[in-house]
């Protein structure tokens, strides 16, 4: 039998803040932190949530099976004590005993299967269910769009007991006890299915903090969990996730104390390396596991055209504007899978990620698109200066038009996203939930995937994307993705521009405070100055 061993994902990139410093050398407080927050897209349920918004909130309440180390994203178990299988098909999970949910209630069994299988029933219409698609019977509970499930429950999990149950899968997916640490395999009290809508805005976890409070557009309360059995108890009481609506305005608190993390830094505190002098001891640095493209939605008119993506990759000067705009904190990206995820590879995107002006007007010229471009992402989230420059690249290699379009909030921008509403281009940005190269291909890239932002289909890419999941020899998987990746190349559904490195910020009112590699801050490392 094998025994695979996995921890729980550390809390999404935030920024934290401690508004009165007291304590240090690990010993708990009752200080308050402050984290940087944008206003999530939805209520607060793990398997509706995809975005950094509404995970800053969730990461800390609840606990999954397993967790993952902030730094190297290296999974162990959390919540279970065992995750065993002989044929990476059939998975038996042990879970700990007397661990409770922020109601009381013990954590058992059928709170993780209830959940599941709530959470992959196409009529729930949760943005994450098809995260559950290798779990056999999925297809019964989710048959595709416009069908009606034919079950309620997926025949591929039995609760064995109440700290046991087994989870039985389509075919051989090695990366199962890896995934099972993403927020949407998080258990559910039983309270949950009473009311789902109710617990939405007022959500119960079983993670090291507890929900107090939300007010929409200004901030969200977390407090500790005193009982809490995990190994990534918090040493601050409590936790206050302030929106913003610009980064500018959060850099200036943090500076003065008012906010003590950010995961991100405005542009204009990267401008010749302004920042360093900010921050000095206060600056936090980190490896990042992410990537930024820009969708290009199939469904918006003349977008459907490889000639016009293939022109628009080939005008962005990325080099240029990762050095003059985002000061070299970014990296320019080469593929769909970045740097530091095992199955990498350079220049995946080849020529079409070049810049190349005289290239780009010949390949619009055979797209025989005429109209003007646009680029629409959130406004307060530290992303419209690159995107503007990406504009001005393209309407100077091109000569069409190209204007950036803000979004109100984060939440706003994620509904056209989601609801297909798009009418023109959108930032897609990528933050590993785990450390696999499944997890940049299969949700963003498979054929109505949760985040397939540029609502992309192709029947090969889809194939090899299954065979890879049911492929046990990992190193067989990779060479399976890898070819997935390739198909993505030639189709270009999004368009690769560059990688974020990891620089970070605290206040002084914090001693330590770590990055994680899910742009999140590592909260168990927080110790107050």
């Amino acid at each position: 039998m094998r025994r695979s061993r996995w921890v729980p994902a550390a809390v999404l990139l935030t920024s934290v803040s401690l508004l009165a410093a007291c304590g240090g050398g690990g010993a708990r407080s009752d200080s308050t932190v402050t984290v940087f927050g944008t206003e999530p897209q939805n209520g607060l349920v793990p398997s509706n949530t995809n975005e950094v918004g509404g995970n800053k909130a969730l990461e800390p309440m609840f606990t999954k099976l397993v967790s993952f180390d902030s730094q190297t994203g290296a999974p162990s178990n959390a919540m279970a004590e065992s995750i065993e299988s002989s044929d990476a098909k059939t998975y038996d999970i042990k879970l700990k005993q007397g661990w409770k949910f922020h109601d009381g209630t013990e954590v058992k069994a059928k709170n993780f299967v209830d959940a599941w299988n709530w959470a992959a029933n196409a009529k729930n219409g949760q943005l994450n269910s098809s995260f559950f698609e290798q779990i056999e019977g999925f297809d019964a509970v989710n048959p595709g769009k416009g069908k009606t499930p034919t079950a309620d429950t997926m025949t591929g999990l039995r609760v064995v007991n109440d700290y046991e149950f087994k989870a039985v899968l389509k075919a051989p997916f090695s990366v199962f006890p890896t995934k099972v640490g993403y927020g949407a395999f998080a258990p559910l009290p039983d309270v949950f299915f009473k009311d789902p809508k109710a617990f939405a805005e007022h959500p119960i976890g079983n993670g090291p903090l507890k929900f107090v409070s939300r007010t929409p557009n200004v901030d969200m309360k977390l407090t500790r969990f005193d009982d809490y059995k995990g190994q990534d108890k918090v040493k601050f009481k409590d936790l206050t996730i302030k929106i913003y609506s610009s980064q500018e305005t959060a850099y200036q608190d943090l500076k003065s104390g008012r906010l003590d993390f950010m995961e991100a830094l405005p542009p204009s505190a990267l401008a010749d390396g302004k920042y360093k002098a900010d921050l000095g001891e206060n600056l936090v640095e980190g490896h990042l596991l992410g990537i930024s493209t820009i969708a290009v939605p199939y469904y918006v008119p003349g977008y459907d055209n490889i000639h016009l993506r293939r022109a628009i990759s080939m005008a962005i000067n990325r080099e240029q504007i990762v050095h003059t705009v985002l000061h070299d904190t970014y990296l320019p990206s080469e593929g769909w899978v970045p740097r530091g995820i095992e199955g990498y590879r350079p220049d995946v995107c080849g020529e079409a990620c070049k810049y190349d002006p005289v290239k780009a007007k010949a390949e619009l010229a055979q797209s025989g698109f005429t109209g003007k471009l646009t680029i629409t992402a959130n406004a307060d989230g530290g992303r419209k200066e690159s995107l503007v420059a990406a504009c001005n690249s393209v309407r100077n290699a091109l000569g069409i038009e190209c204007d950036f379009v803000p979004a109100t909030n984060f939440g706003q921008f994620r509904d056209a996203l989601n609801n297909k509403h798009l009418t023109g281009m959108a930032r897609s940005d990528w933050i590993a939930d785990y450390h696999s190269i499944e997890n940049f291909l299969n949700p963003t890239y498979k054929t109505n995937a949760s985040s397939n932002d540029a609502a992309y289909s192709n029947a090969t890419t889809d194939a090899l994307l299954t065979r890879a999941d049911s492929t046990r020899d990992k190193a067989a998987a990779i060479a399976l993705y890898q070819q997935a990746e390739d198909q993505i190349a030639k189709d270009l559904p999004q368009i690769p521009v560059w990688e974020q490195k990891g620089v970070a910020a605290k206040s002084k009112n914090l001693k330590v405070a770590k990055l994680d590699f899910r742009r999140i801050p590592d909260y168990p490392s927080i110790e107050l100055g």
